[in-house]
């Protein structure tokens, strides 16, 4: 018996009375969506600022109805914490007075032989240098940071290779097709713009799939000015050691005269760059790989790679490379020159995406203070366990410390105003006699640590740049452990905005 089947046609059109239908509710539901959207984006955006608020406004209150006993112990732990750190700093400033001198007497050295380095050209190896960029953001300084590299970089050409990775959300003419054509005028250079990418950390994971040939990887932001020899020191590094995994080398911001807010930052670079990094490097026997001037041995950046999850996947990276005991250097010779951001907001938005970006790092890394490494024959000593206890949970708690002891002079002004300038005096540094030795020791400390900086400056950091750094340091550490409590609340809400620093 033959069966009947009967076929429906689904790929008619909808009769336009539907039609309308569905317009009618698209119309409606539309606002409302928009609504939503903006009320969660705002409760996203206020909640930190109304969990940094609720913070201060509670430990307020408890300062002022605590026992004067409970009050003496806060006093103290957060006096001995500071001057714990502020003595931390200054032996960290201590230890790269030596890595400062080597690096002036080998420059020194090579320039009397008219830039010619221990090194052959031809024992050198095969170089990936790496520029990443947001287009829409740094569009207008790609074009002139491709033919500085071009023109200025001295490295043996033939063992050179510049790699501009770049993404963009649309099109950005005749921009992209310029620098697509100087590919055919300049063999060395190629310019990606990284399919699907949405990060730095895109980019440098697109990189690492490709096969270049290259045994060391350089990474820099865009914004960046390698000096013309920095490349040919880092290499030199590589070639007269073959236990250098990554070679981390010094920032300087170049736009110091810009506004005041840009000098504080050079003078801040300088300080973490010529001093901290180095002398904690020489004090606990590990580096860091920083973000930028960055040079990796290339099978070891395409072994671990970059995690996108990560807000500061910079810091992500250098912590597994620590877990997997590579071995960083910081070299003072390997210099690179950036833009500092140069308004408040812009500075506002980069260091809280830094904040968050550490606390998230720390909190996924914290475990390397105690645990055991995970590779055969890498064994992390007494000394780099504490280092890096201090580099993270300590640095992390400062924020705290620094705003409770801010929150306890404030509750005693508001439980018991001084009358005079003297008792104000009294109450801020000297409540208690101990506090004298603790505040003379932070003040030494400090100035040590500058005094130290003012030496290993940067050409672009002018003498009277210090002195206003020292005056408003206060003020700085304030608005540092804000912006710290600030990112802590973001990663406890799951703040997830990535705003990128504007370059011009």
């Amino acid at each position: 018996m033959a069966s009947t089947e009967i076929y429906f046609d689904d790929t008619s059109p909808p009769a336009p009375e539907t039609q309308k239908s569905r317009q009618r509710l698209l119309n409606i539901f539309k606002p409302i969506s928009r609504f939503f959207t903006t009320v969660s984006d705002g409760v996203q955006d206020w909640t930190p600022f109304v969990m940094v608020f609720s913070y201060f406004a509670f430990s307020i209150c408890i300062y002022m109805v605590a026992p004067s006993g409970v009050m003496k112990v806060f006093w103290f732990i957060y006096l001995m914490t500071n001057t714990y750190i502020a003595t931390a700093t200054v032996v960290e400033a201590l230890m790269s007075i030596g890595p400062f001198h080597d690096s002036k007497k080998a420059a020194s050295k090579v320039e009397k032989k008219n830039w010619i380095f221990p090194t052959p050209d031809a024992d050198l190896d095969i170089l990936d240098i790496i520029f990443v960029a947001y287009l829409p953001n740094e569009q207008d300084i790609i074009m002139d940071r491709i033919y500085y590299l071009l023109e200025k970089i001295v490295y043996p050409r033939d063992k050179l290779r510049i790699n501009i990775l770049y993404n963009t959300p649309f099109p950005i003419e005749p921009l992209e097709s310029q620098m697509s054509q100087l590919t055919m005028k300049f063999p060395e250079l190629r310019v990606i713009k990284v399919p699907g990418s949405k990060s730095k950390a895109d980019n440098i994971n697109y990189y690492c799939n490709l096969n270049t040939g290259a045994h060391v990887s350089a990474i820099y932001d865009c914004d960046h000015y390698p000096h013309p020899y920095g490349p040919r020191w880092a290499m030199e590094r590589f070639a007269t050691s073959k236990s250098v995994d990554i070679v981390q080398g010094r920032c300087v911001i170049f736009n110091a005269n810009v506004n005041l807010l840009t000098a504080m930052i050079s003078v801040e670079f300088d300080k973490i760059y010529a001093v901290s990094h180095p002398g904690r490097s020489a004090m606990f026997d590990f580096g860091l790989f920083c973000g930028s001037n960055g040079f990796w041995r290339t099978s070891l950046l395409r072994e671990l790679r970059m995690d996108e999850s990560m807000l500061t996947e910079d810091i992500d990276s250098a912590l597994r490379a620590f877990g997997r005991g590579a071995n960083v250097v910081h070299d003072l010779n390997v210099t690179s020159f950036e833009l500092a951001p140069t308004t408040l907001s812009g500075f506002w938005k980069q260091r809280l995406r830094w904040s968050q970006g550490w606390f998230q790092a720390t909190l996924r890394h914290m475990n390397l203070i105690w645990c055991h490494s995970e590779v055969e024959g890498k064994h992390r000593t007494p000394v780099q366990r504490f280092g890096l206890l201090s580099l993270l949970w300590i640095r992390e708690s400062s924020y705290y410390l620094i705003t409770q002891y801010l929150c306890l002079v404030i509750s005693i002004v508001i439980t018991d105003f001084p009358s005079t300038g003297a008792e104000l005096y009294k109450l801020l540094f000297f409540q208690y006699p101990v506090a004298w030795w603790l505040f003379m020791l932070s003040i030494i400390s400090f100035f040590g640590t500058l005094y130290i900086t003012f030496h290993t400056r940067s050409e672009f950091v002018l003498w009277w740049m210090i002195p206003i750094f020292t005056v408003t340091y206060p003020v700085q550490l304030l608005f540092t452990a804000l912006m710290g409590l600030w990112g802590h609340a973001r990663q406890l809400s799951k703040y997830a905005k990535w705003n990128p620093t504007a370059r011009t």
